[in-house]
């Protein structure tokens, strides 16, 4: 069953980040889509499709390792 999740994500200002980001948090076991609705200088939003869900700490782990990025749980 396909699942659509939402996430915050802080510290991104350009589409260079979103693209760092998006490649760290795509190459995770089980998502199979990340989209970013970036809001330069504010709390974007992270909406990543996965086929049954993933942990919340491996989201936060690859949006850290994409740079100086924050996931956060709605």
């Amino acid at each position: 069953m396909t699942k659509e999740l939402k996430y915050g994500v802080t510290g991104m200002t350009c589409g260079h980040c979103g693209k760092s980001v998006t490649e760290e948090v795509s190459a995770l076991a089980g998502v199979s889509e990340v989209k970013i609705n970036l809001i330069k200088d504010g709390q974007s939003v992270m909406t990543l499709t996965t086929e049954n869900g993933i942990d919340f700490n491996q989201v936060k782990d690859a949006v850290a390792e994409a740079g100086s990025y924050v996931a956060i749980e709605f």
